[in-house]
C-alpha cells in the first residue's frame, strides 16, 4: 500500500477508463454525425437521380424508399369495382392526323392506365415492369385532392370564404410574397407570387424546393421567402408552393395536421384497397403540392368522387357547389384557350385543370404525364400513371394530346 509505483498505476488506470470512456462518446458522436450526414447525402443523390432515364419508372413507384414519408392507413371494406372488359380505340385524332393509341402511351412512357365507365372497370393494364400493388406518385394530381379537403373545410365552418386574405389564417406569410393575396387567388393559381417552375434550370424554384425536401428545411419558411411580381387575380401562373400555402391555411384554419384532416374527412370514406402516404419535409410536414402516393385504383376512386359530384355510397363527401366551383374557371384569364395572360392553353380551377374546348370535363395533372381524367357525359373516368421525361417539351403540349386520347377512349364506350 506504500507503493509509489502501485498508485501509480491506479491513477494510470483511472485515466485511461475516463480517456476510454470520452473516445467512446466522441466515436458515438462521430457516428451519428456519419449517419445523418451519409443519410442527407443518400436522400440528395436520389432526388438529383430521381428522374434518371434508368431510375424513374421504379423511383415512381416506390418514393418511400427515398424520402421521409407519413402513411395514412386504409380503414373500412375496400370499394370493388366490377369489370366489363373492352379493347382500347386503336386511334385518336390530334391535329387533324390519326394517332396510335398503342404509341402513344408507350411514347409517353404509361406505367397504368385505368379506364373506369360507371362503377365498371373496362380496361386496366400495368406497363414497364409494374405492377397493380405499386404505390404511385401522384406529383401535382396531389392539388386536386387537397382542393376537395378545402373544400370541406369550408362547409364546416372552418374558413369563412375564399375571398378572405391567406394572412388572415397564417400570420407568419405577413411580409412575403402573399401578404394580401386572397384565398381564392391562391387556389386558382393567380397568386401573383414570382416563382420559377422550370424543372430543366438547376436554379429554379421548384428544384431549390426539391433540394430543400433532400437536405432538409421547412416548406412553411420557403412560402415565407417568396416575393409578389404581378397584380394578382390576373395572370395564370403555375406556382406548385400556392397549394402548399392553402395546405398551411388548412391546417391553421382547422387546428388538425393535413394528414389528420384527409384521413377523417376523405380517405376512410372512399373504401380504398391500400394504404396512402405522402412525402414530407424534414419537419414532418407533407408535400401537399405533389406528395400523395396510391394505387391506381385508389386514384380512380377519387375521380370516381368527382364524377359523381362529390357523392360516395349515397353521402355527400364534397360539398356539391364547392365541386361545380372548382371545375369552373370564372375568369378571363383561367379559361381554356391561347389567351395573352398565360403560356398554357389549359383552363383552370380550384387546382384542378379544364382541356381546351372542355365539355364537362376536367383533369388532375401531375408532371411527367400523371393524370385522372373525368369526362360526366360520358360517365367515364380515366386514370393514367407515367414516367414520361418529355413532359415538359413543347410548352407542355403532352396535356393537349393526352387529352384527346382520354375522348377517344370515352367515346369508344
Amino acid at each position: 500500500q506504500h507503493d509509489p509505483n502501485h498508485q501509480r498505476r491506479i491513477k494510470m488506470t483511472r485515466v485511461i477508463k475516463v480517456s476510454s470512456m470520452a473516445i467512446a462518446v466522441l466515436l458515438a458522436g462521430l457516428l451519428l454525425l456519419v449517419s445523418l450526414n451519409w443519410q442527407k447525402s443518400v436522400q440528395l443523390y436520389h432526388t438529383i437521380t430521381l428522374f434518371d432515364e434508368d431510375k424513374i419508372v421504379s423511383n415512381f413507384s416506390n418514393m418511400g424508399d427515398i424520402i421521409p414519408t407519413v402513411t395514412i392507413e386504409k380503414s373500412g371494406q375496400p370499394h370493388q369495382f366490377g369489370q366489363t372488359p373492352q379493347a382500347l380505340p386503336a386511334t385518336y385524332q390530334y391535329k387533324g392526323e390519326d394517332k396510335s393509341l398503342q404509341e402513344f402511351l408507350t411514347r409517353s412512357s404509361t406505367t397504368a392506365l385505368l379506364v373506369l365507365k360507371g362503377n365498371d372497370i373496362t380496361f386496366e393494364d400495368y406497363y414497364q415492369g409494374t405492377g397493380e400493388q405499386d404505390q404511385r406518385i401522384s406529383w401535382s394530381m396531389a392539388k386536386s385532392f387537397l382542393s376537395a379537403l378545402f373544400g370541406i373545410a369550408i362547409e364546416e365552418g372552418h374558413i369563412k370564404n375564399i375571398n378572405e386574405l391567406v394572412t388572415d389564417y397564417v400570420p407568419e406569410l405577413k411580409g412575403s410574397g402573399y401578404d394580401g393575396v386572397t384565398i381564392k387567388n391562391v387556389l386558382q393559381m393567380s397568386s401573383g407570387v414570382a416563382f420559377n417552375e422550370d424543372y430543366q434550370d438547376f436554379n429554379s424554384d421548384i428544384n431549390r424546393m426539391g433540394r430543400l425536401l433532400a437536405l432538409g428545411g421547412s416548406f412553411d419558411e420557403f412560402a415565407a421567402s417568396l416575393v409578389n411580381e404581378r397584380e394578382q387575380g390576373t395572370f395564370l401562373h403555375y406556382v406548385s408552393i400556392d397549394t402548399h400555402v392553402i395546405g398551411m391555411v388548412l391546417r391553421n384554419a382547422t387546428g388538425r395536421s393535413v394528414a389528420d384532416y384527409f384521413n377523417e374527412k376523405l380517405w376512410s370514406k372512399l373504401g380504398t384497397e391500400q394504404d396512402t402516404y405522402y412525402i414530407t419535409d424534414s419537419t414532418g410536414e407533407p408535400m401537399v403540392l405533389g406528395g400523395l402516393n396510391m394505387l391506381t385504383r385508389d386514384y380512380a376512386k377519387f375521380g370516381k368522387l368527382y364524377l359523381d359530384n362529390g357523392r360516395w355510397n349515397d353521402q355527400q363527401i364534397v360539398p356539391l357547389n364547392w365541386v361545380k366551383d372548382s371545375v369552373t374557371p370564372d375568369a378571363a384569364h383561367l379559361m381554356p384557350g391561347k389567351r395573352d395572360s398565360s403560356d398554357m392553353e389549359m383552363g383552370y380551377g380550384y387546382q384542378w385543370w379544364l382541356p381546351v374546348n372542355a365539355d364537362e370535363e376536367f383533369m388532375a395533372v401531375g408532371i411527367y404525364d400523371q393524370y385522372i381524367y373525368v369526362n360526366k357525359k360520358a360517365n367515364v373516368v380515366i386514370v393514367k400513371n407515367s414516367a414520361n421525361l418529355d413532359f415538359t417539351k413543347n410548352n407542355y403540349e403532352s396535356f393537349q394530346e393526352s387529352a384527346q386520347a382520354f375522348r377517344a377512349i370515352a367515346a369508344a364506350l
